[in-house]
């Protein structure tokens, strides 16, 4: 690789880290082309990018920044897995591949700061998505406006039911 491509590069992995949300470093060695291509598509659909890339190079392009503990991952071939929307989306792809095709192998990750092992990117996959945590604080700032007004219309409705009940009674 010639000096100018090789800057050209590490131009491109620097600003692509540059917003990381998550990393997922992968051992792809033995998987098919035609399985690697499927692969990609899959996490490309997700929003993530799925790239091969010089180990060396990423050292050099993460030295210095908050990444650079995933260093210590790059050791020999691995396919770089991340997204700069939702953390937990590569992870959980990365997973069901792993789970799909025995060849492929997760080595770890890094989130916010941290390097994760197999365990921690497995748990990186089950947290909850940026929709599932709106939802959840949308359900729990209606839940008391909700509980207020079925309190304030239970009084009523009470003693409507009991009225009719007492028309029942005296029409029988």
């Amino acid at each position: 690789m010639e000096k100018a491509a090789k800057e050209q590069m590490l131009g491109e992995i620097k600003e692509a880290f540059q917003n990381v949300a998550s990393v997922v470093i992968a051992d792809y060695r033995g998987i098919r082309v035609p399985v690697v291509t499927t692969m990609r598509d899959d996490f490309r659909k997700a929003g993530c990018h799925y790239r091969v890339l010089k180990n060396s190079l990423v050292k050099i392009a993460v030295k210095g920044s908050r990444m650079e503990p995933i260093s210590q991952l790059m050791v020999g071939t691995t396919a770089v897995i991340w997204s700069n929307e939702t953390p937990q989306t590569p992870a959980q792809i990365a997973l069901k591949w792993a789970k799909d095709e025995p060849k492929f192998k997760i080595m770890g990750g890094y989130f916010e700061g941290q390097v994760l092992d197999v365990a921690g990117v497995d748990a990186l996959a089950k947290m909850p998505g940026k929709n599932e945590i709106r939802a959840s604080m949308l359900m729990t700032f209606l839940a008391a406006p909700q509980s207020f007004v079925a309190q304030l219309v239970a009084g009523p409705q009470n003693f409507a039911y009991l009225l009719d009940a007492r028309k029942r009674q005296l029409e029988s």
